[in-house]
């Protein structure tokens, strides 16, 4: 839906952002901002600044920056909207209603619906555990090693033994069966009439990333089948769209995502310390899996069971994450089954290792086709390499070619030239050599160093607005070289001509991370400067820079029959000169 700018205002003007932030991050007061660790990489020391002036956060060490909304979008990984909308219930604001038809109604009240009547089942769960009812399912936890706050946090509970007693809990609430039967929780045939979908079952709750229970996975206790019972899709719960823990995964600092089985897996693996942990539910990694993962990692760890079907579910899973821009690695277990059984045998500094250690995506591949050829026999081994040859041609990048070439060289014991022309004959054969994408040149260092000038003066109007008045007679927007400095300096200067000086404001009007990001850096460059009268210096000697720089350009683009443009070419080395005798005073 959209929402007019006024409405986004309002909703940032009532969120501060040092209030917002200091929910998240642990601040502390130095001089005009705040300081903490930055949420968004890993450090020792506090480099994340919030600017309550700017209503602006920085972080010197990663570059991460924004407004209040990129920051609950880039936490929270959010959506806009979705932002939005948690911000503005903060404040207490009514957002505008999205106009539904009838149809459109019935389906948001009936989601609505059934998310209620999953959050009153897995408290119903819940409290079973709890009860003599459950202790049975409790001694399996505690036999798991599971501590309390784990089970409190994954809100794992119990569905009873009796196969209506979720039923009667739900109609004593008033709930109808139409409704019980949308809910997934139950089950109807004609001699039952309609019963409890999980009984006698340890209940894991699945949420979404906004910790909204969407269904559950449940457990038998004993030798029922299936060991492993999931909810149904309904309304609000698609298996191949959802992971199991990414509530909690998509907010830790680790820059990779751990991908493994099942629901006990993620649990141990959280509470041995690797937040990271994530499984798909009850079904191998989908395309739609793999999309997901990519809003919040660029980079997958697989750590499935070491047996046949957990390699099986390695080989499906990873041509998907490289269809989805996610780099892979597999992570090697033995003698080890899984997560769990490893952490408990040698400990998390040992699985620390084997993550660090996890093998290349693609030479696990290389490494498991390898099995089908027997490599003792010239022939076989032959077509081993030629097979090899056949994938490493499908890489685009020559370089990547080149790096698989040397890598597969120094894991079998094949000449890197004997390789290579294997390859090569492979592109020759029909195979188009797809060219490797243009690198965009360096820039060069004066045209860095210019740029780096044009953000300390966005930077230093933002701080000392009163400069506006001397700023704006010697640097004009379309003195700015790049592209989006120019339309940030555009609307700042407006703001400033209407004494105004709003920058969080501003990063309103981008909608690409990438762009906030850069746009937060631009009123959050910083020189080390010992007092007054070198900031003095230092704005004077910015200014004859990006003025004389952009003088340069212009002379060199200037049409000799440009009789306009050669008087203000006249003009503008006039006032580089008045510039140079010029004081300025903070």
């Amino acid at each position: 839906m959209y929402y007019s700018d006024e409405i986004v205002e309002e909703v940032r003007s009532r969120n501060d952002i040092v209030d917002v932030i200091s929910g998240y991050v642990k601040l502390q007061r130095k001089g005009s901002s705040y300081f903490g660790l930055c949420p968004f990489h890993n450090e020792k020391s506090p480099s994340f600044s919030v600017s309550p002036g700017k209503q602006m956060y920085y972080c010197f060490g990663c570059g991460a920056g924004g407004n209040v909304f990129t920051f609950i979008m880039e936490y929270e990984n959010y959506t806009f909207p979705e932002a939005l909308k948690l911000l503005a219930e903060r404040a207490g604001i009514t957002l505008p209603e999205q106009e539904y038809t009838g149809e459109e109604r019935r389906q948001q009240d009936l989601k609505s619906a059934v998310r209620e009547i999953n959050k009153t089942a897995a408290r119903y769960f819940c409290y079973l555990l709890r009860t003599q009812q459950g202790e049975k399912a409790m001694q399996y936890l505690k036999n798991r090693s599971l501590s309390d706050e784990t089970i409190k946090r994954f809100g794992i509970g119990y569905a009873g033994p009796y196969s209506d007693a979720l039923y009667r809990y739900l109609k004593k609430q008033g709930i109808s069966d139409q409704l019980l039967k949308e809910s997934g929780l139950m089950q109807v045939n004609e001699k039952q009439g309609m019963y409890d979908k999980f009984w006698n079952r340890v209940m894991f709750p699945i949420m979404d990333v906004n910790n909204k229970v969407i269904g559950f996975g449940g457990r038998v206790m004993g030798d029922g089948k299936p060991k492993y019972l999931n909810s149904p899709e309904t309304v609000i719960f698609d298996k191949s769209r959802n992971l199991y823990g990414l509530n909690y995964a998509r907010t830790s600092k680790k820059r990779y995502l751990l991908v493994c089985e099942g629901y006990m897996d993620v649990i141990s693996m959280h509470q041995a310390g690797f937040t990271n942990a994530v499984a798909s539910l009850g079904t191998a990694l989908t395309s739609q899996h793999a999309s997901l993962l990519k809003r919040y990692t660029d980079e997958v760890i697989l750590t499935y069971d070491s047996d046949e079907a957990g390699i099986r579910a390695a080989l499906r899973a990873i041509p998907l994450l490289k269809t989805a821009g996610i780099s892979a690695r597999v992570l090697h277990m033995d003698p080890y089954k899984d997560p769990d059984e490893f952490i408990k045998a040698l400990g998390q500094e040992a699985f620390q290792e084997r993550i660090d250690a996890a093998e290349n995506s693609f030479l696990f591949e290389l490494s498991i086709l390898q099995k089908s050829y027997d490599m003792k026999d010239p022939d076989s081994k032959t077509k081993f390499f030629q097979a090899v040859a056949s994938r490493i041609a499908e890489f685009e990048l020559e370089l990547e070619r080149e790096n698989y070439i040397e890598a597969v060289a120094g894991r079998f014991q094949i000449s890197f030239e004997g390789m290579r022309k294997m390859v090569l004959n492979v592109l020759m054969q029909g195979v188009p050599v797809r060219k490797a994408p243009v690198r965009q040149q360096k820039r060069p260092e004066k045209e860095d160093g210019i740029l780096v000038s044009q953000r300390l003066i966005l930077t230093w109007l933002t701080e000392y607005p009163t400069l506006f008045s001397m700023i704006s007679n010697y640097v004009r927007p379309e003195d700015f070289s790049d592209e989006l400095y120019q339309k940030v300096a555009s609307m700042l200067y407006e703001q400033l001509e209407k004494g105004e000086l709003n920058p969080a404001r501003i990063t309103n009007y981008f909608t690409d991370p990438e762009q906030q990001r850069v746009v937060a850096q631009l009123f959050n460059t910083a020189v080390t400067l010992e007092n007054e009268k070198e900031q003095e210096k230092a704005i004077q000697e910015t200014l004859y820079k990006v003025m004389e720089y952009g003088i340069e350009k212009k002379t060199v683009a200037l049409d000799p029959s440009d009789i306009v443009g050669l008087q203000k070419l006249i003009d503008a080395k006039r006032r580089l000169k008045e510039l140079g005798r010029l004081h300025i005073s903070l």
